[in-house]
């Protein structure tokens, strides 16, 4: 890739549509639309205008549509932005890809490579294009939130803002160490150590979240469990509104684990149907309760489904596998008058299924949704921000000037790191603007 190139590519899916966008930005924009539209100047700026889109070979029409200019640094990427707007179909876009690819400097963009150019042009940081990405993957609402604040910076401006306390505080010890012949206040170094603590406890905070934000954006995992036969597979099915799972009086016939994406409330849910759990001799059965005892042990949350009309078979007692689960008792319509623990549900008749969706939901919301501090969403973040709170917890126990302003230094490039913001210039305009040396 080279910042140099005039970069295109369709900013609309794949497919037939009643309208497709084809974005272009880089210098040679005004270039490529002016060769696209017969030779004329671009519109005025923002300004949606109505042309004639040609091949600049043949000058054979292509599309009749809708040019919009976007002068740099005014634009998403921060270089000089086109878009044309086009009729949608298969064919339109192919030619006015194919006339892009003749201008001169012009070349299809890679993935992601817009985004890219706007984080470096400095109008976005890095997790404000992360945000774009999990924007464009939201599939519920809850989801879209999070992604929305993300992009808007609320993430990046809290990592910003412990990163500005920790350059600050890294200006006053460096002063201290550098200039000790200065008519500097005392005390300098010790005065910096409870800005230092403060930041380790807000960090620590942060990062003690029960993983929420990750979980927001991936899916809260639910897991049915219970003994073969029991209508795990009805459940899952019915939680479904949908044949997902195949369903049969036959036991043991789920043999791996099956998976269902579900939007409960707006918040995302991974719903896995598992083997049912007993003792076998049939090797592949026996891989099939392997894998479900795993899945069990990695999910946010554990179903725990029993027939309340039947007897247990010997080993398939799953209780104890409930932990902070939840438990529900299928067949009620065969049993109507039977004793029964836990939710009480009909897979075939329904009854009761809705109630247990609105547990699930509660379930997923109590796994998700945190205080009103933007929440981690990328494993990247995480382990920038233990980098940043080892350094300062060393930085904590240094009695050495140097090697605390060294720790320090450290977790503000850890913090830079996340929002791609590293800059060493900005210690020493914080040290020249704070103490005036050298007057």
């Amino acid at each position: 890739m080279s910042a140099g190139d005039t970069i295109y590519a369709p900013a609309t899916a794949a497919g037939r549509a009643g309208v497709a966008v084809i974005r272009i930005s880089g210098p040679g924009s005004g270039t490529a639309l002016s060769a696209l539209t017969g030779g004329g100047d671009v519109p005025g700026p923002r300004r949606a205008t109505l042309t004639t889109f040609f091949d600049p070979h043949s000058l054979e029409a292509l599309d009749h549509g809708l040019m919009l200019w976007f002068p740099g640094p005014d634009s998403f990427t921060g270089e000089d932005v086109a878009e044309l707007h086009c009729h949608g179909g298969t064919a339109i876009m192919a030619a006015l890809l194919e006339a892009l690819s003749h201008v001169a400097g012009c070349r299809l963009a890679e993935a992601g490579e817009f985004t890219r150019r706007a984080f470096e042009n400095g109008k976005m940081d890095l997790t404000q294009a992360e945000g774009v990405a999990d924007l464009i993957a939201a599939e519920t609402e809850v989801q879209r939130r999070q992604a929305q604040r993300q992009m808007a910076g609320a993430l990046g401006q809290l990592y910003e803002g412990w990163r500005a306390d920790l350059i600050s505080a890294l200006a006053h010890l460096e002063a201290d160490i550098d200039f000790p012949d200065e008519n500097l206040p005392d005390a300098i170094t010790a005065g910096q150590r409870p800005v230092l603590t403060r930041l380790t406890k807000e960090i620590f905070a942060h990062l003690d979240d029960d993983h929420r934000g990750e979980r927001l954006r991936d899916g809260c995992h639910m897991v049915i469990l219970g003994a073969p036969n029991v209508g795990k597979s009805s459940l899952l099915n019915a939680l479904a509104r949908r044949d997902a799972a195949i369903v049969s009086n036959q036991a043991g016939t789920t043999r791996d684990v099956v998976e269902v994406h579900l939007n409960l409330n707006g918040y995302p849910v991974v719903l896995a149907d598992t083997a049912g759990l007993r003792h076998s001799e049939d090797a592949i059965e026996v891989e099939g309760v392997r894998r479900a005892r795993a899945r069990g042990d990695q999910a946010d949350l554990k179903i725990v489904l029993y027939d309340c009309a039947a007897t247990p078979e010997p080993g398939t007692d799953v209780l104890a596998l409930l932990d902070d689960g939840v438990l529900v008792a299928n067949k009620i319509d065969l049993a109507v008058d039977a004793p029964r623990a836990g939710l009480g549900v009909s897979s075939v008749t329904g009854q009761g299924v809705d109630l247990l969706l609105d547990r699930l939901a509660d379930e997923a919301a109590r796994r998700m949704v945190g205080s009103g501090v933007p929440g981690l969403t990328r494993l990247r973040h995480r382990q920038g921000l233990e980098d940043c709170r080892g350094a300062l917890l060393r930085a904590l126990e240094q009695g050495d000037e140097e090697l605390l302003a060294e720790d320090v230094r450290l977790a503000a490039r850890y913090l830079g790191r996340i929002t791609g913001r590293v800059d060493v210039e900005d210690i020493l305009d914080v040290v020249f603007s704070d103490f005036c040396i050298g007057k």
